[in-house]
């Protein structure tokens, strides 16, 4: 896992949030975000406490910023249980899609009501597996990409940088679709370089790869957001249309992060206007709301 156990804050009030410095185009989606809401059963050892962040006042900050649609994505804290994420589509309906956690015996009848409720990816958290020798975790990736493709889903990372560095080789080979989380969580404290960063640009050439330009404050850690912005600028140069964006709300355990803030970081990093609306709502439609 990627964080100590941590007390959350609470949230911030939507309309604290920094308004956009641009024109946030019709159809932009959030493609990752979360929701807690009380009487939903957490794994044993969560990672933080309770986050008070539900539906509404996601919708609240949503709404404040002009997102449209939005992808709610199970966290930890619920591990296989998607219970709650299914509610939240049944509750937004089609402004909404999913990604899931499951194991690797899901039946076809589970997955496929899934599909019908909007779900449209299965959420790999390889923090869990991050000691596992590459030919396992080739194994068990390539095993749930399977599974996803049956009903034309992709996969979806959460994963330290050093385990995406040495799945790359694979991906590159592999006929899948597969989303990145958080820039390939790529952290030079992690001893993570140059070289390993070259990698997941270049894998953006593949066409089965796209990375999610989300939770810079993680790869940032003590330095300004803009400390983050030469990453986010390479991966915009190199392939605007393999990135997705996500507020990563309720940006745990700091529920005080400004969301807009963050928005805004993409005036810098993807100066062209119709960049951004690849960014921002053409690529979700492609792996979200395509059918």
């Amino acid at each position: 896992m990627d964080l100590d156990f941590a007390t959350t804050l609470p949230m911030r009030e939507a309309t604290t949030n920094t308004p956009p410095i641009f024109a946030v185009p019709a159809g932009a989606c959030d493609t990752h975000f979360h929701v807690f809401e009380p009487g939903y059963e957490h794994v044993p050892n969560p990672q933080y406490t309770f986050p008070e962040a539900t539906l509404a006042q996601y919708v609240a900050m949503a709404d404040f910023l002009g997102i449209d649609r939005s992808v709610i994505v199970q966290p930890t804290y619920y591990g296989e249980d998607n219970s709650l994420a299914l509610w939240v589509l049944d509750s937004l309906g089609d402004r909404a899609r999913g990604v899931v956690r499951v194991h690797e015996d899901a039946s076809p009848a589970l997955l496929d009501s899934y599909q019908e409720r909007g779900v449209r990816a299965i959420r790999l958290d390889l923090f869990e597996r991050k000691d596992w020798p590459v030919e396992d975790l080739e194994g068990y990736v390539g095993a749930m990409a399977a599974r996803a493709a049956e009903r034309d889903w992709h996969i979806q990372f959460y994963s330290p940088g050093s385990v995406v560095r040495d799945l790359l080789p694979f991906l590159s080979r592999h006929s899948g679709r597969f989303v990145i989380d958080h820039m390939g969580y790529m952290k030079k404290s992690d001893g993570l370089g140059d070289a390993d960063f070259r990698g997941l640009v270049d894998a953006l050439g593949n066409g089965n790869v796209w990375v999610k330009l989300t939770g810079p404050y993680r790869l940032a850690g003590d330095e300004p957001l803009s400390s983050v912005e030469p990453i986010g600028r390479a991966l915009v140069e190199a392939r605007a249309d393999r990135l997705l964006w996500g507020t990563d709300w309720p940006h745990l355990p700091n529920g005080q992060r400004d969301t807009g803030e963050l928005l805004n970081l993409l005036a810098a990093w993807v100066p062209n206007e119709a960049d951004r609306r690849q960014i921002l709502v053409d690529s979700p439609t492609t792996l979200f709301f395509a059918t």
